[in-house]
């Protein structure tokens, strides 16, 4: 996690006093910051878990989980526990390594897509330059494992799934690497924090969204497409391939799936966020609380207070659009394969296109 320099430095000068050496710091310190970062994933997506189920009961008119802790807040929580002690089943007939490996091959990506988001100045696992560009190219190894599941597990629904799952992930990654393409031109940068950092001065009006109008509507869509969220959860149609790839999945395995989805839908809504939302930054014109967000020692309680605040910030707009995606789900019904694939080659991928043309003409012009 990368903090203030004087911060580290005076977590060290604690360190040299307990005659620790500082080969075994560093390594204490990555193994904590990945620690945090792991717990406040699982606690976003148990979070996010909860949201979708009471949302989605609210727009039935139903109650929801209610009896697993308050309101049925460790509902997620019980259900996970439910899956790691059920049995764990592989076809007879289908392929182990391929069939055990696949769900590993579609969590880890994602996972590690968070070590380039900002949630607050500074308070990131790793700045890289190439942040933006580092979540595609990793994000691009998802399709693989649920090919490999899928071919696995010896049925021909899962099968399917798995040759939907890959054609809609590549049909659909082409349109949204455009749109972050545009941002990136916007923001002569592929680094998260430089994209957030942009769109600081005036507030709201700074917003790439303002500016990038087409490219949002098409980097919303297509990730709601690599989510498999309704209206593109083609791969698992139930009533057409019992659940796609997972079919012949069980207990933890199961779950992996559906921890990688959610994660999925996590991290896309937070590059949302981050790309064309501002990030952590006030929307409020001309009040900025990125001078206040320095990890020191040394400073007071408001400011640690303003580092709280910019957090909130970041979480309030992503889980903004999380609202948004568990809505379109109840609202929109699901389309057809050769509808989605057309969307995406069709429509969106010539659209983000001529966005991202468009955006550098622009961007010649004003040199």
């Amino acid at each position: 996690m990368i903090f203030n320099s004087n911060f580290k430095e005076q977590v060290i000068h604690i360190f040299y006093g307990l005659n620790l050496s500082t080969e075994f710091f560093n390594f204490l310190w990555i193994f904590f910051s990945i620690l945090i970062l792991l717990l406040a994933i699982t606690i976003g997506v148990l979070v996010l878990v909860w949201l979708e189920r009471k949302i989605s009961a609210a727009i039935q008119q139903r109650i929801g989980p209610e009896y697993a802790g308050p309101l049925g807040i460790i509902q997620a929580l019980a259900d996970g526990f439910k899956l790691l002690l059920k049995e764990d089943i592989i076809p007879s007939k289908g392929d182990f390594w391929l069939f055990n490996i696949g769900p590993a091959i579609v969590v880890i990506p994602v996972f590690l897509s968070y070590l380039v988001i900002p949630f607050g100045h500074n308070i990131i696992l790793a700045d890289l330059n190439i942040g933006v560009f580092f979540w595609i190219a990793i994000c691009s190894i998802v399709p693989l494992g649920l090919l490999m599941a899928g071919y696995g597990s010896n049925n021909k629904y899962s099968f399917l799934g798995g040759l939907r799952a890959a054609a809609q992930s590549i049909s659909y990654e082409i349109p949204l690497a455009l749109c972050v393409l545009s941002i990136s031109l916007l923001s002569n940068s592929l680094s998260t924090v430089d994209i957030v950092e942009a769109q600081s001065k005036y507030g709201v009006w700074s917003w790439n969204l303002w500016r990038q109008p087409i490219g949002f509507l098409a980097f919303f869509i297509a990730s709601l497409a690599e989510c498999e969220r309704l209206p593109f959860d083609l791969p698992e149609a139930e009533e057409e391939l019992v659940a796609g790839y997972q079919t012949e999945y069980s207990g933890i395995k199961f779950g992996l799936f559906y921890v990688a989805s959610y994660l999925n839908l996590l991290v896309s809504s937070l590059f949302i966020t981050i790309l064309y939302l501002g990030g952590w930054h006030f929307s409020i014109p001309f009040i900025s609380n990125s001078n206040y967000l320095e990890w020191n020692l040394n400073i007071g309680t408001s400011q640690i207070i303003n580092v709280v605040i910019g957090i909130i910030i970041m979480l309030i707009k992503t889980y903004l659009f999380l609202f948004v995606s568990i809505l379109t789900r109840w609202t929109l019904p699901r389309i057809r394969i050769d509808q989605l694939l057309d969307l995406g080659w069709k429509f969106l991928l010539p659209i983000a296109l001529g966005n991202l043309l468009l955006t550098a003409s622009f961007q010649v012009l004003l040199l």
